[in-house]
């Protein structure tokens, strides 16, 4: 049966393992690089060009598991499979804050704007979704009866009324569908969708496309915080909007900030560079051509078009604008790799400039920054919704999907070295990442829950139910993403409550929790900046949020410490924002005329790249580049220097 009922699991947080990660025999992080085993080009092509996940039938814990095929569609009692319409008729949709039951295609109707493919299959999966304003209160915080803050009192009364009218008019249309057919449910649709995703009249439209710099950002902060603030300069350097065709689910820098992969709904991952890095790059790119090296040509038909369409050498400097010095990418991408079928949900690089791309086709694809085609396509059972490196070993990586298994491969050997199921009624792996620098594997699930295992053995080890002890929020929500904080052994987790947690992993306690910020449905993750400082997260009502990481609460007398209510917002997008990143390295975005110092110094480093790029950054005199894109495919670059230094 395509669709079956699940209700969400709630476990108390006593019955979880007490004990923290950290023990006095824990490995010290920080492994020295010459002895950490690194991923290559030879063993990267080497064997079978399509892997498919097979476990032998062997759990990390022993047990001995049947595989299953992915969810079938419903058949009528004859046998006929059904059609859409008769599924989305019948199918019944459990709202998890009211209670309320309608039916999936009306459901789909009331649900919040720039929702995703992803949860849209996870709400038809678990018959439950989340209304647009489930996550906007939480009853064991204080409630904010009057908001002075104008321009964010005024939106959020306009759009409170924006709302009502639209459920309204999609009631109608259903009726009006009922007789003249579904025009005119499509006809409220694209009205919905022009109102919320694409405001005409709003002066930061990503419509525009006249001179990045002349486009008005919005600052505002949260009510009661009176500055100093550290973004309210912030400036938009450069607008690299009309590439993707869709929204950006994920982005993500290369380990030494001179690469951004991007990728989202048009299935394409594009690659972006830097100015002063793209003949370092091309050079590798044609090198490994001219020498004759040609990779064994895939025989299996769905590899055939798994390629860059972007021969090497082909992108010069005469496209680009020499006036435009404060733009740091080169406008155009580097290389497009193609070869997904579906939405890309999540990207992860390696040391050495290999690409992890995992998509809703069901599939984790491996590139490399000097090849143009596909080097591997690891096969799943269902959608990969999270995938990354091993930190200290890049010839592994892990994946997690939501047939409920966590996988770890082992790319030279192109197999499954281990793996381990989720328990529980919810197995949807929805986030995953590793902490310790390795030596534990976490996931995120859809009820909510962390899950950690030792890398090792794959094994469980502990968990955490992340929610709110009281409140609507006391219900675990999905979680979407897990970034560790290096040197201080805690985990930053998003969740679909529009809340970020600060979990310290040596007793599993809650740090910092923070808010403002609206992730009611969406993918949304929160990330660190490069000296994780501060925090950033994108948002569905369009602005870009960040926090610092440990905020001064000393002079505040009623607020409680592990609360953080202190948000900064920009506005610079006129949709959903979907993915907002710090720059790893901001040293290398600064404008060259505005510091000889850098110059000089990324004179020196080009020569030189793969040896000389640092692990942490450069100083930068305050200064943060942030990236930030959106539902309708806009990337916007930022950067702020700080008019004080604390």
């Amino acid at each position: 049966m395509l669709f079956f009922l699940i209700n969400l699991f709630s476990v108390s947080r006593d019955s979880f393992t007490a004990g923290g990660l950290l023990t006095s025999s824990s490995v010290t992080e920080g492994v020295p690089k010459d002895s950490q085993p690194s991923l290559d080009l030879a063993s990267a092509t080497s064997g079978d060009k399509i892997v498919t996940a097979q476990e032998n039938g062997k759990a990390a814990d022993g047990q001995t598991t049947n595989e299953v095929l992915g969810p079938q569609r419903p058949r009528s009692n004859s046998g006929r499979e059904l059609t859409d319409e008769e599924i989305l008729a019948s199918v019944m949709i459990k709202n998890l804050d009211t209670g309320e039951e309608i039916p999936l295609s009306l459901a789909e109707e009331k649900l919040p704007t720039g929702i995703n493919p992803l949860t849209l299959h996870i709400m038809r999966r678990t018959k439950e979704y989340v209304s647009n304003d489930a996550a906007q209160s939480d009853d064991e915080d204080k409630m904010q009866t009057q908001q002075t803050d104008t321009d964010g009192g005024r939106l959020k009364q306009k759009t409170t009324q924006l709302k009502k009218f639209l459920g309204k008019s999609v009631k109608k249309a259903k009726h009006l569908a009922e007789e003249y057919g579904e025009r005119a449910v499509n006809k409220v649709k694209s009205v919905r969708d022009e109102v919320f995703h694409t405001d005409q009249d709003d002066p930061s439209s990503s419509d525009d496309e006249g001179m990045p710099y002349t486009r008005p950002v919005k600052f505002k902060a949260a009510h009661g915080f009176k500055g100093p603030y550290d973004f309210e300069q912030i400036k938009v350097v450069q607008d690299l909007s009309g590439e993707h065709m869709g929204a950006v689910w994920t982005m993500k820098f290369s380990h030494c900030g001179r690469l951004l992969a991007s990728a989202g709904q048009d299935n394409v991952v594009r690659i972006w560079v830097l100015k002063n890095a793209f003949d370092y790059f091309n050079n590798m790119r044609m090198k490994y051509n001219t020498e004759g090296r040609v990779s064994p040509s895939p025989s299996q038909e769905s590899l055939n078009s798994s390629k860059s369409d972007t021969d090497a050498g082909i992108c010069s400097a005469v496209d680009e604008d020499p006036d435009d010095k404060n733009a740091p990418f080169r406008q155009r991408p580097f290389c497009k790799y193609k070869g997904h079928t579906a939405d890309l949900l999540d990207l992860s690089w390696s040391k050495n400039y290999f690409l992890l791309s995992s998509s809703m086709d069901k599939t984790v694809r491996l590139w490399h920054i000097s090849r143009r085609e596909c080097l591997c396509c690891f096969q799943h059972i269902d959608f990969v919704t999270a995938i990354a490196f091993h930190p200290r070993d890049d010839r592994y990586f892990l994946s997690g999907s939501l047939d409920g298994k966590l996988r770890l491969w082992n790319i030279p050997d192109k197999k499954v070295a281990l793996w381990n199921e989720v328990d529980g009624q919810t197995k949807l792996i929805t986030a995953a990442n590793f902490c310790q620098n390795g030596k534990y594997a976490v996931i995120g699930t859809y009820d909510g829950r962390c899950i950690f295992y030792d890398t090792e053995h794959l094994k469980y080890h502990t968990q955490i139910h992340v929610r709110s002890t009281r409140g609507r929020n006391r219900v675990g929500r999905k979680i979407t993403g897990i970034e560790p904080l290096p040197g201080e052994n805690k985990i930053l987790v998003t969740s679909n409550d529009s809340r970020i947690r600060l979990y310290d992993l040596r007793d599993l306690s809650l740090s910092m929790k923070y808010k403002g910020y609206v992730n009611s449905s969406s993918q949304i993750k929160a990330s660190f900046s490069h000296d994780f400082t501060y925090i950033v997260s994108g948002s569905e009502d369009k602005y870009v949020y960040i926090w610092s990481t440990y905020h001064d609460l000393s002079k505040f007398t009623s607020v409680r410490r592990d609360r953080n209510d202190f948000w900064e917002g920009i506005k610079a997008h006129n949709a959903v924002v979907t993915s907002a990143i710090f720059a790893p390295n901001p040293g290398l975005m600064v404008s060259l005329e505005t510091s000889e110092k850098q110059e000089a110094e990324s004179k020196g480093e080009d020569c030189e790249i793969s040896d000389t790029i640092p692990s942490g950054a450069l100083k930068t005199d305050h200064t943060e580049v942030l990236l930030s894109a959106d539902f309708t495919g806009a990337i916007k670059v930022f950067i702020n220097k700080k008019k004080y230094v604390s």
